[in-house]
């Protein structure tokens, strides 16, 4: 997986993030803010929401507030939540999220921590071997009995 360095607008996407993440956190229902990006350049927010039995990750709120908006194709993410200090860091996304960010952002950047360092890398990396139907593949799965 090639990550790149930041630049400037992943550091404001970031801190977009973090405001979202300050002004809504709740330790049980609003613990991970999240900020995407769209071709047009604009951000739009996302926060979890989460009750006893079911929770909605930041990611998705995200990519459902900018699809809402008719934003077009999400270009970046990241979201963010409280470490154990109460610090605001960089949080990498589950697998849910990998597969929403694969659809709706295929070759999109996404904010990740790579061991204590933050990197983007492109979506598709986080998740190489999507679920897919065989015909929205490129090619034919091969019979695996076949010699």
């Amino acid at each position: 997986m090639r990550a790149v360095p930041l630049e400037p607008e992943d550091i404001a996407l970031y801190e977009r993030a973090v405001e979202v993440l300050a002004a809504s956190f709740d330790p049980v229902v609003h613990q991970v803010a999240a900020a995407a990006r769209t071709a047009s350049g604009e951000v739009f927010p996302g926060l979890h929401v989460g009750s006893r039995r079911v929770n909605v990750c930041a990611e998705a709120s995200a990519i459902a507030n900018a699809e809402m908006h008719n934003a077009g194709q999400v270009v970046a993410m990241v979201a963010v939540c409280r470490d154990e200090n109460g610090r605001t860091v960089v949080t990498n996304p589950c697998g849910l999220c990998r597969e929403l960010m694969g659809h709706y952002g295929p070759d999109a950047w996404v904010l990740i921590d790579r061991g204590g360092e933050v990197v983007k890398v492109r979506s598709g990396d986080l998740m190489p071997s999507p679920w897919n139907f065989p015909h929205e593949n490129d090619w034919d799965v091969a019979d695996p009995t076949a010699p």
